[in-house]
């Protein structure tokens, strides 16, 4: 299944009120621009008119427009190569490309195959969450990684030292780019990538830390069983969302038992870490 990018140009006051419009609609993935944002749907699933409807709600707010391509495996690859850049995270994580140079003076050192999976750091919510991760005890931990896109939060897992981390998307070619990505860093004896959603934890043991990098509606429909699957006194990173989404993440959060801790924003994007009680 090949994706469809659909590219809005709108300012900046419309364009989180319209990413939780789409996200409404199915779309789980967003990327911010200059001019707006891209949102990310599979192919099946597109339709140019329910983006046209969510647009025309907000007419006469501000200069909207629309366009959408289909991404394919061959372009997708294509596409990332072309612009995908080395970054440094906290100046201490190197996420970069297997054909980037290496940076051994830092801390740690990621290396990401994209291909069809999103995740490589460069977005504001996966820098976001390796920033809270960098703050949060992982050596001998057992972690769950929830929409693990490429496994880059995994990877940064193993490499704070959890011992088995269990990483999980809805995407085919996603979670076989986890699994890839894992021995491409080494780390594949600790990573274990599965495809499903939250039904695919049933008859796993609680978890010590929960990563959670998802979108809203998601995040809301599954809190109670993260809840289920987080151990008295672990920590659970949620990111996906925009910070005005903060409070409603937050009730439903504290509804399921969790506790809020803190949270960092970054261009509007949160990642908000809350604790199971001990």
């Amino acid at each position: 299944m090949d994706y469809v990018e659909v590219r809005v140009q709108a300012p900046r006051e419309l364009s989180d009120i319209l990413v939780a419009e789409l996200a409404e609609v199915g779309y789980s993935t967003f990327e911010d621009n200059d001019e707006g944002f891209c949102a990310y749907i599979d192919e099946d699933q597109f339709s140019a008119d329910n983006v046209a409807e969510v647009m025309s709600r907000y007419e006469g707010l501000g200069e909207l427009e629309f366009s959408h391509r289909v991404i394919t495996r061959q372009n997708w690859n294509a596409e990332w190569e072309k612009n995908f850049q080395p970054l440094v995270i906290a100046d201490k994580v190197s996420v970069r490309a297997p054909f980037h140079e290496a940076r051994p003076e830092l801390e740690h050192e990621i290396v990401i195959m994209p291909r069809m999976s999103f995740g490589t750091g460069h977005h504001d919510t996966t820098a976001l969450m390796i920033t809270n991760q960098l703050g949060i005890d992982h050596h001998g931990k057992r972690v769950l990684d929830m929409g693990c896109g490429t496994g880059i939060l995994a990877v940064m897992a193993v490499q704070l030292g959890a011992r088995y981390v269990l990483a999980v998307d809805v995407e085919p070619w996603t979670a076989e780019n986890a699994a890839d990505n894992a021995a491409e860093n080494n780390v594949q004896d600790k990573v274990e990538a599965r495809l499903g959603d939250v039904t695919a934890l049933a008859g796993e043991e609680p978890f010590d830390i929960i990563l959670a990098n998802i979108n809203r509606n998601v995040l809301l429909e599954d809190m109670g069983a993260y809840a289920q699957y987080l151990k008295p006194g672990g920590p659970i990173l949620f990111s996906g969302f925009y910070e005005d989404d903060l409070p409603l993440i937050q009730a439903a959060a504290e509804k399921a038992g969790f506790q809020y801790e803190s949270h960092r924003t970054q261009n509007h994007w949160v990642s908000a870490v809350f604790r199971q009680p001990a």
